[in-house]
């Protein structure tokens, strides 16, 4: 167990409440990808850093510069007033996480988490590892990254949520799966997982992990274009796709697909009845979408390992599945399938601009109705 706890509440207003994208040229920046390529049966983190002019190294301030917990809501909903259980599944421990997210915390004006002290208790985080034991695994500085991605982006949308977050071994699906399972049987009703990789013959193995009754599974689709990743190509899941989320005076001024964003006809994965797009025999991802790009991305807090340190600028699908997964929790949401979901598509806002790939199809392009990259839309009003 952490030897530190931290309580209280913020005194006074945060400055920084929308911090946007001022005093950095966007026009100039890069971005590249905190996790590398893994083979069949592993997943990588889906996230990237915006990086400096010219260069590889992420692009750090002071003070948060991307969107925080006020954008959100005006692009897609919320109150903040959510009390779900939500768990976050990841790889590896990120020994610096409930400090780096009382400084998030700080920098927004939300109350500071507290360390969880009972499976009932609400408003409060904690650790565990794939086991659900608080036995977590060694540390990683790029995963580390991820997990302050995932868990700070919820609770800015869900601060009266229980967050659990359960800490795989290692990267491989069968250490993912177990935490899945771990995380389930904290009583958690949302499971976020931020990872994915290449599908694989015997993916459909995996699948009884993630279809869980009255648990929605929300997956990131990937952030390497056009094409497949697992579990999003599960059918039971909610595969989230990305977008590139623009604001003028507060209000969002556009939104279409990114360019990075994951999408494509699963190669393993039988097509489930509530998906009819005709031009996919089997399962389709994605199945709505949120902000993923990195040049339109989060504020995140960051202070364990090489990957960055301090105020980054964060986006990949990484992103966009913590904002589905924050929005459901807050909503009072959880529990919601993919076939609920597409059978209430008013709650959706469709994305029709936009490509991650160079197919003529909706497989690859924004289109009006349903289409890989961003699904049936975005959330809307949540």
């Amino acid at each position: 167990m952490r030897s530190h706890i931290i309580v209280g509440l913020v005194i006074g207003c945060s400055l920084l409440l929308n911090a946007g994208f001022s005093g950095h040229s966007l026009a100039a920046s890069r971005s590249r990808k905190i996790c590398g390529h893994v083979r069949a049966g592993q997943a990588r983190c889906m996230v990237s850093v915006l990086t400096g002019t010219g260069g590889m190294e992420p692009y750090t301030t002071g003070s948060p510069r991307g969107y925080g917990p006020a954008d959100w809501r005006a692009a897609y909903g919320g109150t903040g007033r959510g009390t779900t259980h939500v768990a976050i599944v990841t790889a590896y421990d990120d020994p610096a996480l409930l400090n780096d997210v009382a400084v998030y915390a700080r920098a927004f004006g939300l109350a500071l988490p507290r360390l969880c002290t009972s499976p009932q208790q609400g408003a409060c985080i904690e650790q565990l590892s794939q086991h659900g034991t608080p036995n977590v695994p060694t540390p990683n500085s790029s995963w580390s990254v991820e997990t302050s991605l995932d868990t700070e982006t919820i609770y800015g949308l869900c601060p009266g949520c229980h967050i659990s977050i359960l800490e795989a071994s290692s990267p491989a699906i069968t250490s993912l799966t177990m935490a899945v399972d771990a995380a389930v049987a904290s009583g958690a009703t949302i499971v976020s997982n931020s990872y994915g990789g290449p599908e694989f013959a015997v993916e459909t193995d995996f699948d009884a992990h993630y279809s869980r009754p009255g648990v929605t599974m929300v997956v990131s689709s990937g952030d390497n274009g056009y094409g497949t990743s697992y579990p999003a190509a599960s059918p039971a899941v909610l595969a989230v796709g990305g977008t590139s989320l623009q604001f003028n005076r507060g209000r969002v001024a556009s939104e279409s697909a990114w360019a990075g964003t994951g999408s494509g006809c699963s190669q393993y994965e039988p097509k489930p009845l509530w998906q009819n797009d005709s031009g996919c025999k089997r399962r389709t991802i994605a199945d709505l979408a949120a902000d993923a790009d990195p040049l339109t991305g989060a504020a995140i807090y960051a202070s364990y390992g090489s990957s960055g340190r301090g105020w980054l600028t964060l986006g990949g699908t990484s992103l966009a599945a913590p904002l589905v997964s924050g929005l459901l929790a807050n909503s009072g949401r959880a529990g919601t399938s993919p076939g609920r979901l597409y059978a209430q598509t008013s709650v959706l806002r469709d994305i029709t601009d936009g490509a991650n790939g160079g197919c003529r199809s909706y497989l690859c392009r924004s289109v009006n109705g349903y289409d890989g990259p961003t699904g049936m839309g975005v959330p809307s009003g949540w």
